[in-house]
């Protein structure tokens, strides 16, 4: 029982301190790598001609920009601690405010392109294995090199040009089904070729083969014992899957001009807001994370002989 114990909890343990390692180094390296960026909020508000010489001091000093960035990494450290991310450095703004409306138009982007995305990913594989012909099998392959060879920043500026302003189909501002069908489909090509490479193993498989003796429809077959068994596929990529679609999510905002995540990070980074720009990406590192985490738990719970 105790090496049971030892070797169900030990791999879970490790999966969870490298989380936590990985999680600690999101939020170190964010706040040092933004201030790599030339200059700061006050240096921005000094060429937009709004301060003097001396109110620039003023205001460096006020805001603690002065200082070391050890020291600011300390006293940003126990601030975030506490649960406070700070307020924006150009609107005063507190940060929580500004995510929980930013949130809303990502999140959605992001749930929709996922859910695209996996209904085509499973959806195609599936109709590839019940019915092995060309056609379906080409729209895997199809799929699959969309999402190789296709950047979803170029196709999406040229959705806008394409159907906003040649065609008139769409608004060039705002308009959320497009990207969402960009992304699904570049999600779809992520998952499509391993699950149907897995699925295509599995119908090989003499319990699969006992199934058919059993005069069992090839529909009942793929849907009842060959897709559960090629499912740990699905839960292994879904950290990555989550990740491809919120990231994607974010730069589509800039394309399409959605107000959130990606616009809001775009503007703090125009105007050196450091605050807001790390509380994004501590927020989008933290999520994959934690998503890439639990996609290792599911796995280990599907099957007990990973990591052993």
């Amino acid at each position: 029982m105790n090496n049971w114990m030892m070797q169900t909890l030990l791999p879970i343990g490790a999966d969870v301190m490298r989380s936590i390692v990985i999680a600690a180094g999101i939020v170190v390296f964010s706040f040092f790598l933004i201030r790599m960026i030339p200059g700061d909020i006050v240096d921005v508000m000094g060429l937009e001609g709004t301060l003097t010489y001396g109110q620039q001091d003023a205001m460096r000093e006020s805001l603690g920009l002065d200082l070391g960035w050890w020291t600011q990494f300390a006293a940003w450290l126990g601030m975030v601690a506490g649960g406070d991310f700070g307020s924006s450095l150009r609107y005063g703004t507190p940060i929580l405010d500004l995510l929980k409306v930013a949130l809303a138009p990502t999140l959605t982007l992001g749930a929709s392109a996922l859910a695209i995305g996996m209904v085509l990913g499973i959806g195609l594989p599936v109709l590839a294995c019940i019915f092995p012909r060309p056609i379906f099998v080409g729209l895997v392959q199809f799929i699959t090199l969309w999402s190789i060879v296709v950047p979803t920043f170029s196709i999406g500026i040229l959705s806008v040009i394409v159907f906003a302003v040649w065609l008139g189909w769409i608004p060039a501002l705002g308009n959320m089904m497009v990207p969402a069908i960009i992304l699904g489909m570049d999600t779809a090509g992520t998952l499509a070729k391993m699950l149907h490479e897995d699925m295509v193993d599995i119908d090989r498989a003499a319990f699969v083969r006992t199934a058919r003796a059993k005069g069992l429809s090839r529909w009942r077959v793929v849907l009842f014992h060959i897709l559960p068994n090629a499912f740990t596929v699905v839960v292994a990529l879904f950290g990555i899957l989550l990740a491809g679609a919120l990231t994607g999510a974010i730069t589509m905002e800039v394309v399409f001009g959605l107000p959130g995540l990606g616009t809001l990070t775009l503007q703090a980074i125009q105007g050196r807001d450091y605050p807001v720009v790390q509380a994004v990406v501590i927020w989008l590192g933290l999520t994959v994370v934690i998503a890439n985490l639990l996609s290792d738990l599911a796995q280990r719970a599907l099957d007990p002989r990973i990591g052993r």
